[in-house]
């Protein structure tokens, strides 16, 4: 994924049309929903919009209030939920796409959103990701038409998407570019998602990676760290365990996930911290021995996120930090 300018809080559109599957929205609004839960300041907010405001009925008959599209969008990111129909009409937003797009947004469509994006603009589809129902139904009205299986794919700000349960793979990717690694893959574990899937994994099964960073020995490393937060393994004493070298394990991480072992090992004890201290009654010195800091945690915590965990939690139990859902 693109670059993006760093700032403290990203904004999310969610557009929806009448009959929106409801696993795709949820699937992105949860993952931001956790991310900020997870997060010492909470990172995302979101939107639902359509094209006139008001109540719009998911096919499960649940309702969204939603506000109208704006005309010079401000989000950071939009999200077209699909609607279990690419002919349908509410899909066809090429200028409302374009609206983002010119303000350096970038769009994520889903499903049925992508195949009439894909539809809409005539472009070659293999470029180009849907639902691979929707690449079936498209396949037979249109000679030719043969989407990339993948379960997204980037074109400049737009990124055509699978959708369903992928969309919890494509929510992940883009906090993934806010948060550590660790946090996001502390948000994935509170959904038991236990496979991420980077883009270019194939739907709805074929070349699936079965694994959650990419790499087995990888994967292996990070269980041992997460069964070992109140007394931290060295990393020494950990590559022994593995039967790796040091040398080897730095490079994995920095290749996979872009960061050094210790670094990783420390943000996944505070991403933990972060849920006691939010979700327990647990006092500040009782999470931090609980995460394997037994002492300087709340130094090394306000080092980190420019707060200390005291004045984190009367905050957020005050309700000064400002949550969609809380």
């Amino acid at each position: 994924m693109s670059d993006r300018p760093e700032k403290k809080n990203w904004h999310v559109d969610v557009i929806v049309a009448d009959g929106f599957v409801m696993t795709e929205l949820a699937a992105v609004v949860d993952t931001l929903r956790i991310a900020n839960r997870v997060s010492a300041l909470p990172p995302f907010s979101w939107t639902y919009r359509a094209k006139e405001a008001g109540f719009v009925a998911s096919s499960c008959e649940a309702l969204v209030k939603t506000e109208a599209f704006e005309s010079r969008p401000s989000a950071d990111y939009a999200f077209v939920i699909g609607n279990s129909n690419p002919d349908n009409a509410a899909l066809s937003l090429g200028s409302t796409i374009s609206s983002y797009t010119s303000r350096q947004a970038q769009v994520f469509l889903l499903a049925e959103a992508a195949s009439r994006y894909i539809k809409d603009s005539g472009v070659d589809a293999s470029g180009f990701t849907t639902h691979w129902e929707n690449a079936e139904f498209l396949r037979e009205r249109s000679r030719g038409f043969e989407p990339n299986n993948a379960i997204a794919t980037q074109n400049g700000g737009v990124f055509t998407c699978a959708g369903m349960g992928t969309t919890v793979d494509v929510t992940l990717a883009l906090i993934g570019q806010h948060v550590s690694s660790a946090t996001k893959l502390t948000v994935a574990n509170i959904l038991l998602h236990d496979k991420i899937r980077d883009f270019s994994t194939q739907q709805p099964f074929s070349g699936a990676k079965g694994t959650s960073t990419g790499d087995r020995e990888l994967d292996q490393c990070i269980e041992i760290m997460q069964a070992n937060f109140e007394d931290p393994i060295p990393i020494g004493e950990l590559v022994a365990v593995m039967g790796m070298s040091n040398r080897s394990l730095e490079r994995k991480f920095r290749t996979y996930l872009g960061t050094t072992p210790n670094t990783f090992y420390r943000e996944l004890r505070l991403a933990k911290a972060n849920n006691l201290l939010l979700n327990t009654t647990m006092s500040v010195r009782e999470v931090g021995l609980a995460c394997g800091f037994s002492n300087g945690f709340s130094g090394l915590y306000k080092s980190v996120y420019g707060i200390t965990p005291l004045a984190l939690r009367k905050q957020r139990r005050a309700g000064q930090v400002t949550l969609n859902d809380e």
